[in-house]
């Protein structure tokens, strides 16, 4: 119903959107859209009488660390961050985490799939071996890099990622992360000291990655704004819906 590419182009959003011909709430469902393209998307779709249930703001809360990091400070790694990509403010960063493993990602998005070149830092403190690993990163991202560069402390983790879906506060889906479907989690996933954390942001439809750390403990990996977030092949999109949906009425 919507030329996403249109609306990610920056160029006639009421025509990317001219297909959607009823009026309401709703909840858009696709690619990922930088937090200014959904604005001006919410925006032109309000103009035709439909409203989003998750407003401008709240996405960027939620696709962005900086909006959620800090409700979520107690179950997630220890991060910092730049506004922009400039090499000394990357180094302020870098002195504030302190000495030690660090793991590189923009407000939205890692390059974990280029683990050693763009993603993992080996130590913050080798000043010339970290930035190598940020402009690899920057030169990846190329046009897509948003926001700063978060330097989030490394972690060991026992298990694979799994991928956790809210609605209003509430998990309604528990399943694999989409880059390992057919992996499941080792033990039950023990939800109780995010719950509450992840109710007090007020968002309306979110998934939360969690991986289970070496000692043991439950850790957040990412929360994303559920709409653009990706299904894993193992859920069949029915399913998905269903349970969506059963929550939302």
């Amino acid at each position: 119903m919507v030329d996403h590419d249109a609306l990610a182009r920056g160029g006639d959003v009421r025509r990317a959107v001219a297909s959607v011909s009823r009026s309401g709430p709703a909840v858009y469902r696709g690619w990922m859209l930088r937090s200014e393209q959904y604005a001006v998307f919410a925006e032109t779709l309000a103009e035709r009488g439909v409203v989003l249930r998750t407003g401008a703001e709240q996405y960027q809360r939620a696709h962005e660390l900086p909006g959620w990091y800090a409700a979520l400070a107690p179950v997630t790694p220890p991060s910092v961050w730049t506004t922009g990509s400039e090499r000394a403010d990357f180094d302020l960063a870098r002195a504030e985490l302190g000495p030690g493993p660090a793991v590189l990602r923009d407000y939205s998005k890692s390059m974990k799939h280029y683990w050693d070149s763009a993603a993992f830092v080996p130590d913050l403190e080798d000043g010339a071996a970290a930035w190598g690993v940020a402009s690899r990163f920057l030169e990846l991202r190329d046009d897509d890099f948003v926001g700063g560069l978060v330097l989030r402390r490394f972690e060991r983790f026992a298990s694979t990622e799994v991928r956790t879906w809210w609605i209003d506060g509430a998990c309604v889906l528990i399943g694999a992360h989409p880059d390992s479907p057919n992996d499941s989690a080792p033990v039950e996933v023990d939800l109780a000291p995010v719950a509450p954390l992840i109710g007090g942001l007020g968002l309306s439809f979110v998934t939360v990655d969690l991986a289970l750390r070496a000692d043991g403990v439950w850790r957040v990996i990412e929360l994303g704004d559920g709409q653009v977030s990706d299904r894993p092949t193992t859920i069949e999109p029915q399913t998905m819906i269903e349970v969506l949906l059963a929550q939302a009425r």
